[in-house]
């Protein structure tokens, strides 16, 4: 079945699959425990460490293995909430993983501001530095993901990084949907980076962060982490995690022929469903994601992601239709598609091992279908 769904799970690599079974027979102690064992775990741990700082940057002290990028997040914005005086304020890209947004209404009720998009899908990286230079009250933590994850947009966080660090204010970057895509050197420059294995072939409920010194944990009971995160590690995921990644870092040289896949199938399926209109078109993407709103059928239950998993195609939707229980995207809020035009989005996210055969095949399934409407 052609699988387009990546951007929600890569299905685990072979690297990853062959070190997590590896790590099981290698390393079957606690990596707390003061036996050889555990000794030996504890090695491949700081060892796995080392060789994520090596692609990110940064010292390896600073990261911290966690369960996912969700995880991740919270508990950056915890901390945040912990740490930052009642004056201080954090400004959120409004297009951030709903984990992103979600923590910071729990964790900084009143003491978040967003930041706007363009219509091209990228934050307004203008608003910003304009509010930087005026007169506005400046703030402590300015947070913006690398890539978006339903539209697949790519962000401008390494200039509004070096803002940040010009004025004095911290960081915030969720990496979720650009580590294991595009090349990660640079985001341990950041002051906090989240990330997790299963967007690029390693496997589901791993994770890491990068944070500066003086982090509060949210995960108490243990001083696994540097007393960062407590709770047990999980070796194996970890060590699939890296073998996964080392893998993706090794095939960055392939995005450019990628590229032209996509660019490929965009004017292709413009060309054959004129209807069809491509949210932030002009905007720098990844190589693997297309969201496209496309038209509408008569009956929203049959919506393109249920007539196209019958045809043998994983897809998702931007937004659900409504239902009177689901929400309309944000992502398309934020860049100003109205309700109708966000429940027409599908998201068709490739994967490292995706064929030019499967994207033909997707092209003709929608095709066919928007010819039946």
């Amino acid at each position: 079945m052609p699988y387009f769904d990546h951007n929600a799970t890569h299905p685990v690599s072979a690297a990853a699959r062959n070190a997590w079974l590896d790590a099981v027979e290698k390393y079957p102690a606690n990596p707390s425990s003061l036996h050889r064992l555990g000794s030996r775990a504890s090695a491949a741990l700081d060892a796995a460490r080392e060789q994520l700082a090596g692609w990110l940057g940064g010292s390896a002290a600073d990261y911290v293995f966690t369960s996912g990028a969700t995880e991740s997040n919270n508990a950056i914005l915890q901390h945040l909430a912990a740490t930052l005086s009642p004056t201080e304020s954090v400004w959120i890209s409004s297009m951030e993983h709903p984990c992103v947004l979600a923590a910071a209404r729990r964790h900084l009720d009143g003491r978040h501001h967003l930041i706007p998009a363009t219509p091209e899908g990228v934050v307004d990286a203008g608003w910003i530095q304009d509010r930087l230079r005026g007169p506005h009250a400046r703030p402590a933590v300015i947070a913006v993901m690398a890539a978006n994850n339903e539209t697949g947009i790519l962000q401008p966080w390494q200039q509004i990084r070096d803002w940040c660090h010009e004025s004095g204010i911290l960081f915030f970057c969720d990496a979720a949907q650009w580590v294991g895509k595009m090349p990660a050197a640079g985001l341990g420059e950041c002051d906090f980076v989240s990330g997790c294995a299963h967007k690029f072939g390693g496997p589901p409920g791993v994770g890491f962060l990068k944070v500066p010194a003086g982090f509060t944990p949210s995960i108490v009971g243990g001083s696994q982490e540097n007393g960062r995160r407590a709770g047990t590690e999980n070796t194996p995921g970890i060590l699939a995690m890296i073998a996964a990644l080392g893998e993706r870092e090794a095939s960055l040289d392939s995005i450019p022929e990628r590229m032209k896949l996509r660019g490929r199938f965009i004017e292709r399926l413009l060309e054959q469903v004129p209807s069809t209109e491509i949210p932030g078109r002009s905007s720098a993407a990844l190589w693997n994601t297309v969201a496209a709103q496309l038209p509408a059928f008569e009956d929203c239950r049959q919506r393109w992601v249920v007539k196209l998993d019958r045809l043998g195609f994983s897809v998702s939707s931007g937004s659900a239709c409504s239902s009177g229980k689901e929400q309309a995207s944000h992502v398309m809020a934020a860049m100003g598609y109205s309700r109708d035009a966000s429940d027409r989005t599908v998201r068709f996210s490739a994967g490292w091992d995706t064929t030019p055969q499967d994207w033909d095949a997707l092209l003709e399934a929608i095709r066919q279908l928007a010819s039946s409407r």
